[in-house]
């Protein structure tokens, strides 16, 4: 496996164009009760997201590939695990987004200036500047990206995540975000793709068996997980550890 990273001529263009491509085809789907919002970052956030592929270099040691946007990181910022803090102040991205086509009340899009933290981008972020201190090291050895751009969200307001879509639209879903996962991946090169939780993993595991690369998995940074909460840095620092072993 080739680890000499680059910044090869194209990359960015190229991965502009298949997430555009997803964007458009996934705004030809249409999901039922009780999905009452759809938000596709790649759409109103486009230029936050298209700014943060700006860090991907080809040949990075890991990719690192969450399931979907939280209502308070990339449907804010369009960046994944887009905490706005750390989007504005660390990762220095300055687009600003526009607002959704049809925004639910209890979920407005604030942009940068959200004033709520996403934890699980908090912590993912945090850890990566703690661990790598700049930017520059950091994208050197990882890049971070989502399996499905969209959030769906209940009449509530309350998120529901892909894995709970009724199973006729998670077969269309799944089939196009596998189809832009491989042809990203191909594109980048890593040698091990992780699933950050075990949707995301699994995913990988179904999407890109036959791709040249290691897929493994690392705990999910949420709140919702009580072995996170316990030390979420000390977890992907043990698992990262491991899995460099293997490069």
């Amino acid at each position: 496996m080739n680890l000499c990273v680059e910044n090869r001529p194209g990359i960015i263009s190229e991965l502009t164009a298949i997430y555009r491509d997803l964007a458009r085809e996934l705004d030809r789907m249409h999901f039922s009760s009780p999905v009452f919002h759809v938000y596709n970052p790649l759409d109103y956030a486009r230029f936050g997201f298209e700014e943060y592929l700006q860090y991907c270099k080809v040949n990075v040691p890991f990719v690192l590939l969450g399931m979907n946007p939280g209502p308070w990181g990339m449907v804010q910022t369009g960046v994944p695990f887009g905490d706005a803090q750390m989007v504005r102040d660390w990762l220095q991205i300055k687009s600003e987004p526009d607002k959704p086509e049809k925004e639910h009340p209890a979920r407005p899009v604030h942009g940068l200036n959200c004033p709520r933290r996403e934890v699980s981008g908090r912590r993912l972020w945090g850890w990566a500047k703690e661990d790598y201190k700049t930017r520059e090291k950091f994208f050197r050895r990882f890049f971070v990206s989502n399996y499905c751009p969209l959030a769906f969200l209940e009449e509530s307001g309350r998120n529901r995540t892909p894995d709970k879509l009724k199973p006729a639209e998670k077969k269309q879903l799944f089939a196009l975000c596998d189809e832009a996962l491989k042809k990203s991946l191909t594109i980048i090169q890593p040698a091990i793709v992780l699933g950050v939780g075990k949707f995301a993993e699994s995913r990988i595991q179904k999407a890109c068996a036959e791709m040249n690369f290691k897929i493994g998995g690392i705990a999910h940074p949420s709140p919702a997980s009580p072995l996170a909460n316990k030390g979420w840095f000390a977890l992907a620092r043990k698992k990262i550890r491991e899995y460099e072993q293997n490069l």
